[in-house]
């Protein structure tokens, strides 16, 4: 029995047909469930991915792919959940074939899981000297709004890490936009930040409230007093 099939098994076994309906509603109908939730989801799977460790970032992606093409939205986390366990056998040469992944079927709950992947891989990349921000760039003026907000959410949790020049510049560049997923990424990843930094994205807001949606300025001080 393949991986593949050990998960299906795994997934069905545990499957609530009465929470499908609701969580498929959640996503504007937009994909069909088997009505597992995320905990007995993770549960479920992780001894199986556990045992991918070590196979390496091309059985990793092949997986990934073979999960993306599954009908029930539950595989997609699945396959979520399996990049980001072993993130540390991905590099950034794996970074196209992520965000290529990330447009597949892509709404904000796949897009956001594989933000958070990206942002490790490039996190990594950083520590050990390389120019991770770099890999961004192309995605922040990416056709595609979901590479896009990728690019902007792709700092989230790093904390001191963070280059503050990046983060505003990219911020910035998108603040014309009126997609709704952009706006709301844009003071997601400056509240965040805000976090460690809050006077610096204080200042930041302040000085560029006119440039900013009232949604993105709302959302990156959220937790401040301007």
């Amino acid at each position: 029995m393949n991986l593949h099939e050990e998960l299906r098994i795994a997934l069905e076994t545990i499957a609530d047909p009465t929470r499908a309906a609701p969580m498929q509603a959640y996503m504007r109908d937009q994909f069909v469930f088997l009505g597992v939730a995320a905990p007995q989801r993770r549960l479920a799977a992780r001894d199986l991915l556990a045992g991918l460790k070590g196979v390496g970032a091309d059985v990793l992606l092949e997986h990934a792919q073979l999960l993306w093409q599954q009908p029930q939205r539950e595989y997609q986390h699945v396959a979520l959940d399996m990049l980001a366990l072993h993130r540390r056998q991905l590099g950034v040469e794996q970074l196209p074939a992520l965000l290529g992944l990330a447009r597949q079927r892509a709404w904000w709950d796949s897009v956001d899981g594989m933000a958070g992947i990206v942002g490790e891989v490039l996190r990594t990349e950083q520590q050990r000297g390389g120019d991770g921000h770099a890999h961004m760039d192309g995605a922040l003026r990416h056709a595609d709004f979901w590479l896009r907000r990728i690019a902007m959410l792709h700092q989230l949790g790093w904390r001191a890490d963070t280059d503050a020049g990046w983060l505003f510049g990219a911020a910035l560049a998108l603040a014309p936009e009126d997609e709704f997923f952009i706006r709301k990424a844009i003071g997601w990843a400056l509240r965040d930040y805000a976090r460690h930094a809050p006077a610096e994205v204080l200042a930041f807001a302040t000085e560029h409230r006119q440039q900013l949606s009232p949604l993105s300025y709302r959302e990156a001080l959220k937790h401040q007093r301007p």
